[in-house]
């Protein structure tokens, strides 16, 4: 192998994840998830698994969830509880809606609309990207109409309309709401904090160009623990009671927190982008997941399968941990988990 082949020291193998300091061993992550097509096993998913019991410790887990990941849209109710702290009054389908990753739906497109024109804001105001709809149907059905990608379209809207929101009522600057030293986003990563019980370990840009901030799937787990379990009336409790009761604000009519949040009473659910989810119990029991290669399609299996195991019933397990594999148009296979 020539020089400018040679791997880097410490280059991990595949399946394998740099430890969180530099030299530090690397972690070889369980395979999660079999990709089994005609009976044959073509491929596989590995990744990390966190369960918390009601007391808030770790029950059991898979891999790594103590290193930093980036949570990507599974921060949303933390970033929605932080413009709550900021003054911003939001409830019902609209804080649903500002933790959300919608699909694109015409009521989530109209409900940004109007959250938009109460706070004296338009689409240009926006710093999240034209896009098309989440939902594949939905962008379908946008791109017959007619219609163009749209920042309002973008599955992050109703989180960066209420951000905005937030800087109006504090008179803060709008032009930079995006920048991590905005006071808002200063806001946002104290809430992350005080949430998963950790510093923020880095922070880059997401894909709607909000400031993503990493910590750790435990961390990630308390979280969302501490959402169900806060007092009602706090920003935290208010965020997760809007978010149960209006599921399909937060992601959409076909979405697999829609499913969960609606089977499992209590439940509540954010997805994120690269394979990450979050889910918290009414008990106190919590989950994170983050599949390593960024493979939605195993994240269901997985998730259903941590459900199982923890002891959750409901008919929504078996839609959302449904994985098929089509060939000639037809059922040949699925991605099932291994654990």
């Amino acid at each position: 192998m020539s020089a400018s082949t040679t791997p880097p020291a410490n280059t991990p193998a595949p399946g394998e994840r740099p430890g969180p300091l530099a030299g530090a061993p690397s972690v070889q992550l369980p395979v999660l998830a079999e990709v089994v097509r005609s009976g044959f096993t073509e491929g596989s998913h590995r990744g990390s698994v966190v369960v918390l019991g009601p007391d808030g410790g770790v029950e059991w887990s898979l891999g790594e969830v103590a290193a930093p990941v980036y949570p990507r849209s599974s921060n949303k109710p933390m970033q929605a509880a932080a413009v709550l702290h900021a003054g911003l009054e939001l409830s019902g389908e609209r804080l649903a809606l500002a933790a959300a990753s919608h699909s694109g739906e015409p009521f989530h497109l109209e409900l940004v609309r109007t959250m938009l024109a109460e706070h004296g804001l338009t689409e240009d105001d926006l710093g999240c990207p034209p896009d098309l709809p989440l939902d594949r149907e939905e962008a379908d059905r946008f791109l017959a109409a007619g219609s163009r990608p749209s920042r309002t379209a973008m599955n992050c809207s109703g989180k960066h309309t209420a951000m905005l929101a937030a800087c109006r009522v504090n008179g803060w600057s709008g032009a930079d709401y995006l920048d991590p030293g905005h006071p808002l986003q200063t806001l946002v990563r104290e809430r992350i904090e005080a949430a998963a019980g950790e510093p923020v370990a880095h922070t880059g840009t997401d894909g709607c160009g909000a400031p993503l901030m990493a910590i750790s799937l435990t961390g990630l787990a308390r979280a969302f623990r501490s959402f169900v379990l806060a007092e009602p009336g706090t920003p935290e409790r208010r965020v997760a009671d809007a978010m149960r009761a209006h599921p399909e604000y937060v992601a959409g009519t076909r979405r697999e927190d829609t499913h969960l949040m609606r089977g499992v009473p209590g439940a509540l659910a954010k997805v994120g982008a690269e394979a990450v989810q979050a889910v918290a119990l009414p008990d106190g029991r919590a989950l994170a997941i983050k599949i390593d290669d960024g493979g939605l399609r195993a994240l269901g299996p997985v998730l259903a399968r941590t459900l199982a195991r923890m002891g959750v019933e409901s008919p929504a397990l078996a839609k959302i941990g449904d994985s098929p594999l089509l060939g000639g148009g037809r059922r040949v296979g699925e991605i099932r988990a291994t654990f």
